[in-house]
């Protein structure tokens, strides 16, 4: 059996679009692990499944390239909203995912926007092993913690290139701590609308780019009085903007490319 699908990138954070809309769902987990191996499989940092909805254009289900699922990915999100925009011709879209409802831009310019909802704050919703503030984890380095519908932690660092993320990502990403695990984020301020940002990946490990984890960033940023509410999020693989008004959804906006398009022939 064969299996039809798109590959899609933004600021690098590589991902898989499956259109399954009008058909049955064969995604489990031993197929996303399968199709996310970079040697045997497709390879991404996510996997979207896009499927039927009654109140939104599609419903769309993601999946870590370790075979676990996740509520959210903004750089997928994205992804399939600018597939859906071309299709029906439109300059909005509205996507359901276990976030809730996403509705979806396109921008002067071409760059596609998601207000991806409120960030979570509170202990239970990250979520944390036990009642604390998340504004200042009793962590060596004191990160911030939010949820985006995902897990994140943030560092705010002095010097970026000292970090060394493929060290200290997978203990973060796996401090008890998080029950459920955790992303990792270590941002270096350049200024108030700028940073520099490095991501370890619950999940998939160090990568290029993430909607989401941008921002939790930005999020856990404004949350320490560093940054304004409209920032330039400067990943390895590039830049998207993030604005956040305290209080509200969170935006985020970037342009996406299609890299290539095939079949499995098997899965």
């Amino acid at each position: 059996m064969t299996l039809s699908f798109v590959k899609m990138h933004a600021h690098g954070d590589d991902f898989v679009i499956i259109d399954r809309r009008g058909q049955t769902d064969p995604i489990t987990s031993a197929v996303a692990r399968r199709l996310g191996d970079r040697n045997r499989g497709i390879g991404f940092n996510q996997l979207a499944v896009v499927l039927d909805c009654e109140d939104a254009a599609a419903r769309v289900v993601f999946w870590n390239p370790d075979g676990s699922p996740l509520d959210t990915c903004g750089s997928a999100t994205r992804g399939v909203a600018d597939t859906l925009m071309r299709e029906a011709g439109s300059s909005s879209v509205v996507l359901r995912s276990n976030r809730g409802l996403l509705t979806c831009v396109r921008e002067e310019g071409g760059a596609i926007s998601v207000d991806m909802g409120k960030p979570s704050l509170d202990w239970q919703s990250v979520p944390l092993a036990e009642a604390m503030d998340t504004l200042n984890l009793p962590i060596a380095g004191s990160p911030v913690a939010c949820s985006m519908g995902n897990p994140h932690c943030t560092f705010f660092v002095d010097d970026l290139s000292v970090i060394d993320v493929a060290e200290w990502g997978p203990r973060i990403e796996t401090d008890p701590l998080f029950p459920k695990k955790t992303n990792v984020h270590f941002v270096q301020v350049i200024d108030r609308s700028h940073i520099r940002l490095r991501i370890w990946e619950r999940g998939g490990g160090i990568a290029q780019g993430s909607g989401s984890c941008c921002c939790g960033a930005v999020v856990g940023g404004i949350r320490r009085g560093l940054l304004d509410e409209r920032v330039q999020v400067q990943c390895d693989g590039g830049t998207v903007s993030v604005q956040w008004d305290g209080s509200g959804g969170v935006i985020l906006s970037g342009r996406v490319e299609t890299v290539l398009q095939g079949t499995v022939a098997q899965y």
